[in-house]
């Protein structure tokens, strides 16, 4: 089937899921990829997480952090509401840089990113990723501001008020009333600046190796697997990536590889136009485009 069928469908089953997408499949030895609008900026959501990883585990390898250093976590201070780990901390509790590391990217553990900003600040971390040559990401805001949104003033109750406007209020130029969604005042990227950093971590050039091993590891423990893994997680393939949600934004990327040695990064940036939280259907269409481009660009490279 021609790449134009394929991108052709591929844009068809996001439509009938209520998406728009920024997709990017990448052949991680040859360069070959396959994508959909693979450049139009998104805001991260908890994308932002590896960028952060990766800044603190450089300070740490130039000596400049201790690994084992311990952080205090106060509820209520440094600590951001979420879902997950020290979120949900009712404690004050003493927690080592890795570990915060580990919470952050394999738990998508909001309090732990801020925690990790207060020691690696937002500057530093986009002085890093420039030194690094990782260009396309703007790291403007601490991951606090993403439960600072419509959903959690209006209440479980009401949720889908909030997804009403977010889908809603969003501009031509991929502006938004509301500024986490708005990608000149959000954390943004491309998908192809987000499967960049993922080229960087499998086959690093300017990160230390040390660093890409080690944040290699804390994808492939992330315990978010619903939307990608399910159709690139086999016997004979792992499946390592990171998640990002934010109202009507569901975002992965991660790199498959193969028990042949091949390996493909895939970033998958969506929004929804339906007013709901739950979108399982959403999540099954990410995942067969995904899966599609990949199995398209494996073909076209006789794999």
């Amino acid at each position: 089937m021609s790449a134009a069928r394929v991108l052709g469908r591929a844009r068809q089953t996001l439509h009938d899921a209520g998406l728009r997408g920024s997709f990017l499949v990448r052949d991680l030895d040859s360069g070959e990829e396959i994508g959909i609008e693979a450049d139009a900026p998104f805001a991260l959501a908890s994308l932002v997480k590896l960028p952060l990883a990766i800044a603190t585990l450089e300070r740490i390898h130039r000596g400049e952090l201790d690994a084992s250093a311990q952080v205090l976590v106060q509820p209520g201070r440094i600590t951001t509401p979420g879902p997950t780990g020290t979120s949900r901390f009712r404690n004050p509790a003493s927690i080592a840089v890795e570990d915060l590391l580990h919470l952050s990217v394999s738990l998508s553990d909001n309090g732990a990113a801020d925690a990790l900003f207060s020691l690696t600040p937002l500057p530093v971390v986009a002085a890093e990723l420039q030194r690094l040559g990782l260009g396309g990401l703007a790291v403007r805001h601490h991951l606090r501001d993403l439960v600072e949104t419509p959903a959690e003033s209006l209440g479980p109750g009401r949720v889908h008020l909030a997804h009403s406007l977010a889908v809603g209020a969003a501009t031509a130029g991929r502006g938004h009333a509301l500024h986490h969604l708005d990608v000149s005042r959000a954390n943004a990227g491309s998908a192809r600046a987000v499967t960049d950093v993922l080229q960087e971590l499998w086959r690093p050039k300017a990160v230390d190796a040390r660093t890409a091993e080690r944040v290699r590891e804390l994808m492939a423990a992330n315990v978010f697997r619903q939307r990608l893994a399910p159709d690139f997680h086999t016997d004979s393939s792992s499946w390592s990536s990171k998640t990002g949600t934010l109202l009507n934004l569901r975002h992965e990327a991660g790199v498959v590889e193969h028990a042949d040695g091949s390996a493909f990064a895939v970033t998958a940036l969506t929004e929804s136009t339906v007013s709901a939280a739950a979108q399982p259907r959403a999540e099954a269409a990410m995942g067969h485009v995904a899966r599609t481009l990949r199995d398209h660009l494996r073909e076209r490279l006789g794999g």
